[in-house]
């Protein structure tokens, strides 16, 4: 009876094996004995971001010229915000475990991913290997990296540029056990991530126009509130400037209009509170700082002006002004004279020019900030920064970009002046947005 049974059985067909997920991580080699798995199946990018042939192509061309074997991307729960940018990915979902990508200057894209997180890098083509132990992980590094001489990576030696700041020392040191000299991704990230197009160009300027006539009806509406009998607090200028906004189509990317009143424009980062906001009285110095994009896709605009709630502008004022307009002035004109020239300045040299004339006045140690930042899709961009004070950027400024020009001078607990400006460079030409400097401050009565 069993064997009749076993018979039976045995002529039943059996189903066909269950072929694995598509994304199943292979077993990973334990021991550096044990032969390691296949790679992982090459990704394409995804169709809506990722590491597209385009951009890869632009990443590898950058690379060759710089003669850099490639740029090694690390990151471990979001740190390095470039490597997103520049790979087209999402920071967002699980990010626990470090991940390594490197871009070659020829070739595909290799990737080394955690096990337990193999996904992370799915919208960068190119193949891929996990790891599960440190032991693997340099293992898989060090087969990375054979054969390069000079790689990329997002730090600046001493954090003389903190914006590109981004891998800490321990994963510089390791990389560069496996052989290769790491330099600084600074110009890679300087000339892949602020170069803009000539639609995005025409945007920072349209935003930028807007902007300067904002500033004009809010110095106006302060002036009507103080006719009426009813003087505006800084938060009731923030409303009717975000009322404006809304009309215009701008998008401050949820922050709010900078309104300081008298020893308020004092602090440079000041942000009126909901509650208790001062009041923009008569006799009152109004600084007004305005950041903001026609939509999700422009290029921010990022002006301040100053005014004076009277009949006639106090003497002091007027003239710690007329020294920061000089600086202002002082900046434009390097920047002006060599775009012309055909060589552009370094940041530092534009932050160098325009403190000079502070600092020759007196007030250096009351200029507290850098002269400028770059500007793009983020109000404070990855390019050049006019900058030798906070940190030492001595990238050259590159054509089709924008950034800004801010010197000033804060008097603590009694009033600061900040005059701002944009600057682009189209084809690498001087263009001031707007192209009408304020030059005193005006006493709007």
């Amino acid at each position: 009876m069993i064997a009749l049974l076993i018979t039976l059985l045995a002529q039943i067909p059996l189903p066909p094996p269950t072929p694995p997920p598509a994304t199943l991580t292979p077993q990973i080699a334990l021991d550096a004995g044990v032969p390691q798995a296949p790679p992982l199946k090459v990704l394409e990018p995804q169709p809506d971001g990722g590491l597209t042939a385009e951009k890869l192509a632009k990443i590898q061309s950058a690379l060759v010229r710089a003669k850099l074997d490639g740029w090694l991307f690390f990151d471990f729960r979001n740190e390095d915000a470039i490597a997103y940018r520049v790979l087209g990915l999402s920071s967002e979902g699980v990010r626990t475990r470090a991940w390594w990508c490197l871009i070659p200057a020829r070739g595909e894209p290799r990737k080394l991913l955690h096990a337990i997180e193999p996904h992370a890098l799915d919208g960068v083509p190119g193949s891929a290997v996990t790891y599960t132990s440190w032991r693997i992980r340099d293992r898989e590094l060090g087969g990375l990296l054979r054969g390069l001489k000079r790689v990329a990576m997002d730090y600046s030696p001493r954090a003389e540029i903190q914006t590109v700041s981004r891998v800490d020392a321990g994963a510089v040191e390791l990389a560069r056990s496996m052989g290769p000299e790491v330099v600084s991704s600074a110009e890679l990230v300087a000339e892949l991530g602020s170069i803009l197009s000539s639609v995005e160009l025409s945007s920072q300027g349209r935003a930028a126009a807007l902007l300067a006539a904002d500033m004009e009806a809010t110095a106006q509406e302060a002036a009507r509130r103080i006719r009426g009998g009813q003087p505006a607090t800084e938060r009731e200028l923030q409303d009717f400037v975000s009322a404006r906004w809304k009309q215009e189509g701008l998008d401050d990317a949820g922050g709010r209009p900078g309104i300081a009143v008298d020893a308020h424009s004092a602090d440079p980062h000041y942000s009126a509170p909901e509650m208790g906001s001062s009041v923009a009285a008569p006799g009152s110095f109004l600084l007004l700082d305005f950041s903001a994009r026609l939509g999700h896709d422009g290029i921010y605009g990022d002006l301040t002006r100053v005014y004076f709630l009277g009949e006639q502008v106090p003497s002091e004022i007027a003239r710690i002004a007329a020294i920061v307009f000089a600086a202002r002035d002082a900046a434009l004109t390097l920047v002006k004279q060599r775009a012309e020239s055909g060589k552009l300045p370094a940041g530092a040299e534009v932050d160098a020019a325009a403190r000079a004339v502070i600092v020759k006045a007196g007030y250096g140690d009351q200029f507290l900030h850098r002269t400028g930042h770059n500007i793009g899709v983020r109000g404070h961009g990855d390019g050049v920064n006019n900058d030798d004070f906070e940190t030492h950027d001595i990238r050259r400024h590159l054509p089709d970009t924008c950034f800004s020009v801010e010197p000033g001078i804060y008097l603590a607990g009694r009033f600061g002046v900040r005059s701002e400006v944009d600057v682009c460079l189209p084809g690498g030409k001087f263009e001031l947005r707007p192209d009408e400097l304020q030059k005193s401050v005006p006493a709007v009565k």
